[in-house]
């Protein structure tokens, strides 16, 4: 009976990590940011990089853009004191 038991609820959590694993993870996007001032931009090597300050939340934004995509990642922030 104990071997049962422990069958089914080994079952039951192998099931419960293949449902969970493939839920679909929610995109976590911040809002766009309207009054921030470019300050600096550069580029190397294919990749690109633009600076900007938000005055409003004291925060600098590096943004990075690689080759001809139209793409751009900005998630580097750090808010200032």
């Amino acid at each position: 009976m104990i071997r049962v038991t422990a069958l089914l609820t080994i079952a039951s959590l192998a099931a419960y990590g293949v449902y969970a694993f493939a839920q679909e993870r929610a995109q976590i996007v911040r809002p766009a940011v309207t009054s921030a001032v470019p300050i600096f931009s550069s580029s190397t090597n294919d990749t690109s990089f633009a600076w900007f300050y938000d005055a409003a939340n004291r925060t600098v934004y590096v943004c990075r853009a690689q080759g001809n995509l139209a793409a751009v990642d900005c998630k580097g922030k750090a808010e200032l004191p």
